[in-house]
């Protein structure tokens, strides 16, 4: 089986992450989208987030219905803070015969060689990059290589954070969210201050 790992706190998960997961699951070789939960990005702060059940609760409830779909919590059990490379090599000894490639966004892309042993993520791995419209070009030796896939896929500009500070302010956010995903938000008052 061949699974593409999509990365993120999901913070909360929006319409967005649903449509890049949903178009590389059903526009790809790929069998399956597994949408990884990380409890914590070393290039993020972690100011902000919401505990790691709430936002893998949260995944579970906009992943209904997607049958290629996948909600993940395996960076919960692996040491703090998640680097790609180590969960890479954890998924290959408790999935021996599945092969995992690596679903990101061109900002991804270009910030790649701050990850931990990003070599051997580019050597042995396929890439799948999505478009955003706020990333800078990506240099072209990142793209031309051999296992590096540039999708195209649609161009969506709406993040977590986004959503986070209109709920704060009390703006309407609900077509950018999951119906369930906005009752479970809306009902334990999270990111209202």
């Amino acid at each position: 089986m061949k699974v593409g790992l999509y990365f993120g706190t999901f913070n909360p998960i929006h319409v967005g992450h649903l449509i890049i997961a949903n178009h590389l699951a059903e526009n790809s070789d790929l069998d399956q989208v597994w949408m990884v939960v990380t409890p914590h990005n070393p290039l993020k702060k972690k100011a902000g987030l919401l505990p790691d059940y709430h936002r893998l609760q949260m995944v579970h409830l906009a992943t209904e219905g997607y049958d290629k779909i996948v909600p993940s919590d395996i960076e919960f059990k692996l040491p703090q803070p998640n680097y790609t490379v180590n969960t890479l090599a954890h998924l290959h000894e408790k999935f021996p015969n599945h092969v995992f490639s690596l679903i990101m966004g061109e900002d991804n892309l270009k910030s790649l060689k701050k990850w931990k042993n990003f070599e051997l993520i580019l050597n042995d791995y396929e890439l799948y990059v999505y478009p955003r419209i706020s990333a800078d070009k990506v240099p072209d030796e990142w793209m031309n290589l051999e296992n590096i896939h540039k999708i195209d896929a649609p161009i969506i500009e709406l993040s977590s954070t986004f959503i986070r500070q209109s709920i704060k302010e009390q703006k309407n956010i609900k077509p950018m969210i999951d119906h369930k995903v906005w009752e479970y938000i809306d009902h334990n008052l999270f990111y209202k201050k």
